[in-house]
């Protein structure tokens, strides 16, 4: 089992900028699909990011499509969001999760094994 651990949430104006860390435990990380998802209160858990094992395959909604970016260094045991252009729309606390097998947009949250515990992202004038 996976332990995530996400940080570099904040404050930002929109249009702002921020880089979302997920730091992994584990002997086998690079064998993980790695995403970022996001949830508000009263709506669902919305996937926001994937990436291959490799690092070779990322997908995006369109949602944020142009705007976050997900990367990932195997050899840190690290997986990251960067954030760009945010939003009102970006509100939310954004999670990282792992699961095996490969990125496709139709995998919900409920595929994922493994959690963190959320870092809070919040955009304000």
């Amino acid at each position: 089992q996976l332990q995530l651990v996400e940080s570099g949430g904040g404050l930002v104006q929109p249009g702002g900028s921020l880089r979302l860390s997920c730091a992994a435990s584990g002997f086998t990380f690079n064998n993980y699909t790695i995403a970022w998802f996001r949830q508000v209160p009263g709506k669902e858990r919305e996937g926001v990011a994937c990436i291959s094992s490799s690092g070779y395959n990322t997908i995006y909604p369109d949602s944020v499509k142009g705007r976050f970016t997900i990367s990932r260094d195997n050899a840190r045991n690290t997986a990251y969001l960067q954030m760009n252009s945010l939003k009102l729309e970006d509100i939310a606390i954004y999670y990282c999760a792992a699961r095996f097998g490969r990125c496709t947009a139709d995998v919900g949250a409920y595929q994922y094994d493994s959690w963190g515990q959320g870092t809070q992202v919040t955009v304000s004038s």
